[in-house]
């Protein structure tokens, strides 16, 4: 049997990878919204849909960073709402491990989890921004050095409360103290499904330790292959096998009954992704200068960047060394053939894209599953609500003739639909 695709749905409307100029683009806060995209990521038969988090607005030269953020109602709220109107389809939220206290979480994603009939999932993620942490009690306290110490040590906590089966707790830890019995008994799956996408090697550890998924970053066959291969091989000395783990990359797609419409398709969505504006904002996130008299048109800076500089407060999406980026940056434009800082963005910042008629995207997406460079993909489609309908009824049908899609859910909870065991105390 050919190995089986896993496909989620991360519902877009926090960056700029969603295209709001698009006639087709509708509200990112009416619950309509999220109810039309899950009901169609469950009627493709995804695994399950994933919430992003964003704990602060970002600021640009001391305003909003508008070209990139919007808003978006709680978490728990859409989740346990959705929970409501779907009856498979796996509920992911991003919950921060850095800011938030064991016993609320666990009791909040048990809520979940029992209100779902077992299909909640935590994207556990870290912070040590000490921007964000100013909404906080705790404040960004947190050295990067000891954030996956206290995700380990809020994952123990709550895993403790999940199993405890109405017995008491004394849990005791540098980071949590916690006396008492957990309110909620065991939940259908015995715990949420965990989900982690951190990158470095601490968070492969954590990784390859704790995770049941892994929200991937590398989008490339060989960089998936590479990654593929090194979290699942740190999986045996936690002894766990290889197959506890579904690794799941961002990418996007872009349809056309042609592979040339296709092609066409795609560099208008990444286009509209990077207008002018945002291409010189990206840019001044780099180099920490006001660059707004350049045309985002003509060619990078012959300035370099000012190292010191923090020209945006909040997530950023490079390497800390803006002097290394810079001269990647300039190297790749070169090599290119002269990219202009708009086209140099639309390079650096594109996802792993699926672009062909139908029958060739799921084709690639086969290949790519069959050759282990990932288990499946996590669709970040640039319209919202309506960014999944053409690939549900398009693509989902074609990878169902290859043989590697299922054709119905064989259970009703996510842990199902991962093929991943019951947890035990």
């Amino acid at each position: 049997m050919k190995k089986q695709i896993h496909l989620a749905a991360h519902f877009p409307g926090v960056n700029n990878t969603t295209v709001w100029s698009d006639p087709a683009a509708g509200s990112q806060t009416d619950f309509s919204s999220f109810v039309a995209f899950a009901q169609n990521a469950e009627r493709g038969l995804f695994d399950f849909l994933f919430l992003a988090e964003g704990l602060r607005l970002r600021e640009h030269q001391g305003r909003i960073h508008d070209l990139d953020v919007v808003g978006r109602p709680d978490t728990f709220t859409v989740l346990n709402a959705l929970a409501a109107v779907t009856t498979h389809l796996g509920l992911g939220g991003t919950i921060n491990t850095t800011f938030n206290e064991p016993w609320e979480l666990a009791r909040q994603f048990a809520s979940l989890d029992h209100l779902s009939g077992g299909r909640a999932a935590w994207n556990l993620v870290t912070s040590s921004d000490a921007f964000t942490g100013e909404n906080f009690r705790r404040g960004g306290f947190l050295a990067p050095e000891q954030r996956y110490d206290r995700a380990q040590q809020m994952l123990d906590a709550a895993r403790e409360l999940w199993l405890s089966d109405g017995r008491a707790i004394d849990h005791h830890g540098d980071q949590f103290d916690m006396a008492g019995r957990f309110p909620l008994p065991p939940t259908p799956q015995g715990h949420p499904v965990l989900i982690q996408s951190g990158d470095s090697d601490a968070g492969r550890e954590f990784g390859a330790k704790t995770a049941d998924a892994i929200f991937s970053r590398h989008g490339s066959l060989e960089s998936g292959q590479e990654f593929y291969r090194d979290l699942k091989g740190r999986m045996a000395k936690y002894g766990r096998e290889r197959s506890e783990i579904t690794i799941l990359p961002a990418t996007t797609f872009a349809l056309g009954e042609t592979e040339a419409e296709a092609q066409e398709n795609g560099h208008r969505i990444r286009t509209a992704q990077v207008g002018p504006q945002t291409a010189i904002a990206f840019l001044e996130q780099v180099w920490g200068r006001d660059l707004s008299a350049y045309d985002p048109d003509g060619p990078l800076p012959d300035v370099d960047p000012d190292p010191g500089a923090e020209i945006t407060r909040g997530r950023v999406r490079h390497d800390k060394d803006p002097l290394a980026v810079a001269q990647r940056w300039r190297e790749l434009a070169e090599a290119k053939g002269g990219l202009s800082i708009r086209e140099l963005i639309i390079e650096t910042t594109a996802r792993q894209s699926f672009v062909g008629t139908p029958k060739q995207v799921a084709k690639q997406m086969d290949d790519y599953v069959q050759a282990d460079a990932s288990d499946g993909f996590i669709l970040v489609p640039h319209l919202t609500p309506g960014g999944l309908d053409e690939f549900v009824e398009k693509v989902v049908p074609e990878l169902q003739d290859l043989g590697s899609y299922r054709t119905e859910y064989t259970g009703p909870t996510l842990r199902d639909h991962l093929g991943l065991t019951h947890p035990r105390p």
